[in-house]
């Protein structure tokens, strides 16, 4: 019954970049806007967990790991701005 409830209570951290598309996430997430909670959702849901918890922009000095800087991808000019988005299951 314990791993049950451990499965339930799963929660992930996505880091996506801001510029990334289909989710609202340079207009909503990334702005604090309300619309944010309906971008976030939506991406948790699409990687099948239930909700999101949370999202917030995040600095690309806290994120452990190799992070693309500006250049030639980046098409909106915010290519370094990240946000994180709380999934739980």
């Amino acid at each position: 019954m314990v791993a049950a409830n451990a499965a339930a209570a799963e929660t992930r951290v996505f880091i996506i970049a801001n510029q990334a598309d289909g989710y609202g996430v340079d207009q909503c997430l990334a702005s604090g806007e309300k619309c944010g909670a309906s971008a976030a959702r939506s991406y948790c849901q699409s990687r099948d967990f239930a909700q999101a918890s949370s999202y917030h922009r995040v600095d690309a000095d806290e994120i452990t790991g190799s992070v693309p800087k500006t250049g030639a991808h980046c098409t909106h000019g915010n290519c370094d701005q990240y946000v994180a988005i709380t999934c739980q299951r």
